[in-house]
């Protein structure tokens, strides 16, 4: 198993995931022989995804790619929205709620206004509106998010990414596990991203993950991990250095409703002696609950002390009701970009933008 791996079986519940293979395996199978469709686009369309259920970080690598793209290029990023207040094709304004479109496209619209940002369940529809729509017909790539399992669409780039703390060689599929699909899958990616690598990596460990995935020989491998930016008050103005936490000897609450709790308490770890995690279901809509919860909890923490969330978490505290003067006075953000290691960020720059260029 891989060092640091969070990977729980629950054996009782292999009977149900051997059921569930068989249905994933009957799916897939429809489309491997044109029962079922998939239709491919003359626009370049890259798909970021993966195939377990949580979070593998395909939110700091869609924000990558449209960093990376929208210097050259009109990017739109297509999501399903989930656990969104809304239904159908929804284009994203700077000031659209973050219940129409769901806690990561708010995100993603927040950071990059110049972007399009869309959701919409069925993304053949969504792809269609993007390229028809008057406002949007100018866009030269569209970003799938969270689309390995939609296979009506036909990505002209498919990025698979593998949390390196829960190796899909290692898990099982649902509900034993965590795989939405069998493993055999991933043969459908044209690139394998494995995410969230401590950054001092040794090149054994490299070997011991790229034996253990045994891509095709048309895959290309490559690994990331997490940089962090200044920490961001959620309420007023101003920044504070991480290098202050240490300094100051502060107390951090961690609050976070995200899949992967753990890596945000490990990671805030590096900069924080002392780390309380306060940790609600992914996508969590906060409640006058809650605000009482992480009240009592910023109250009782000892001085000097830091409220620290994630971006994804953010919109939805700041409009939470009932969260008191401390908890507001303290209350920062934790921003992560994607950084590529091992000296291969020229190659995956060349590799994305050469398939963008040739499909423009």
């Amino acid at each position: 198993m891989m060092e640091g791996s969070r990977i729980k079986i629950n054996e009782w519940l292999l009977p149900l995931s051997w059921l569930y293979g068989v249905g994933s395996d009957i799916r897939n199978m429809l489309f491997d022989v044109g029962i079922l469709s998939s239709k491919s686009y003359d626009i370049p369309i890259i798909s970021v995804g993966n195939l377990t259920v949580g979070g593998t970080g395909k939110t700091p690598h869609i924000e990558y790619l449209i960093r990376l793209l929208s210097k050259d290029y009109k990017v739109a990023v297509l999501s399903r929205g989930y656990k969104r207040r809304s239904s159908g094709y929804v284009l994203a304004k700077t000031d659209t709620p973050m219940e129409m479109i769901g806690d990561e496209p708010w995100q993603i619209k927040q950071k990059f206004p110049e972007a399009y940002v869309a959701v919409d369940a069925n993304r053949r529809h969504g792809i269609e509106r993007l390229m028809s729509d008057q406002e949007t017909r100018d866009v030269q790539v569209i970003l799938l998010d969270d689309a390995f399992q939609h296979r009506y669409v036909t990505p002209g780039l498919n990025i698979l990414l593998v949390d390196y703390h829960r190796m899909i060689t290692e898990d099982q599929l649902l509900p034993a596990g965590q795989l939405r699909e069998r493993v055999s899958n991933k043969v459908r990616a044209n690139m394998v991203i494995v995410t969230k690598c401590p950054r001092d990596l040794t090149p054994i460990g490299y070997r011991v993950v790229q034996q253990a995935l045994h891509l095709k020989p048309f895959q290309s491998l490559f690994f990331s991990t997490f940089k962090y930016g200044n920490l961001k008050r959620l309420f007023g103005e101003g920044e504070m250095q991480l290098e202050r936490i240490r300094k100051d000897n502060m107390h951090v609450l961690l609050v976070t409703g995200i899949g992967n709790p753990q890596q945000m308490e490990q990671d805030m770890r590096k900069f924080a002696q002392y780390v309380t995690p306060l940790s609600y279901p992914d996508h969590h809509y906060y409640t006058s609950k809650d605000a009482k919860e992480i009240n009592r909890a910023a109250h009782n923490m000892p001085q000097p002390m830091i409220i620290v969330t994630t971006e994804k978490d953010a919109p939805r505290l700041k409009d939470l009701k009932g969260l008191d003067e401390l908890v507001r006075d303290n209350l920062f953000v934790f921003p992560i970009e994607t950084e590529i290691l091992k000296n291969k960020e020229t190659t995956i720059i060349n590799q994305i933008i050469d398939y963008v260029h040739k499909n423009s």
